[in-house]
């Protein structure tokens, strides 16, 4: 009887035990959920110090940081207007451009803008209104990551490695 005793007492133990293995996985996954969190954090604080490095070396966070090898301050300020606000035509874009320099033709801007289209920088869109422009996926991605900021859901991606993509 003994050993039958012993046995429920084991049998009754296992229970226990996988209760309360349950028990922790569920009040651990809060915690696993913070830390999530925290990552986020951390990697936006990194793009933060990243930004203020920029502006240290360079006086600010300027499109050639991005494009290397912008011919002049004409697509540089096309570049800036358009990370401003995207789907402009090219009355738009010269005169923000205008606003930006003091002086611009809309021939050097078209110019300008074809040239930054055919090098993949800017996206020329046709419409019933005409063409706008914006800037590439491509570029927009290298401004993010320069700034060290990614695209963050929600909720933190579980197994996300953050050094990769922060510290590139």
């Amino acid at each position: 009887m003994a050993k039958g005793d012993l046995q429920d007492d084991v049998r009754e133990l296992r229970k226990q035990v996988e209760a309360l293995r349950e028990a922790l996985a569920a009040v651990a996954e809060p915690y696993r959920e913070m830390a999530g969190y925290v990552e986020q954090l951390q990697g936006i604080a990194r793009g933060y110090f990243r930004l203020l490095d920029l502006y240290a070396k360079h006086g600010a966070v300027s499109p050639d940081v991005i494009v290397p090898g912008l011919k002049d301050d004409i697509s540089k300020a096309i570049l800036t207007t358009l990370f401003e606000k995207g789907d402009r035509n090219i009355s738009q874009i010269t005169e923000a451009v205008k606003a930006k320099r003091g002086t611009a033709s809309r021939r050097i801007v078209r110019e300008r803008l074809h040239d930054l289209v055919e090098r993949g920088v800017a996206v020329e869109a046709g419409g019933s209104r005409g063409h706008t422009y914006r800037v590439s996926e491509d570029v927009t991605a290298k401004w993010s990551q320069v700034l060290g900021l990614s695209k963050y859901g929600d909720q933190p991606e579980s197994g996300r490695e953050t050094r990769g993509a922060h510290d590139a």
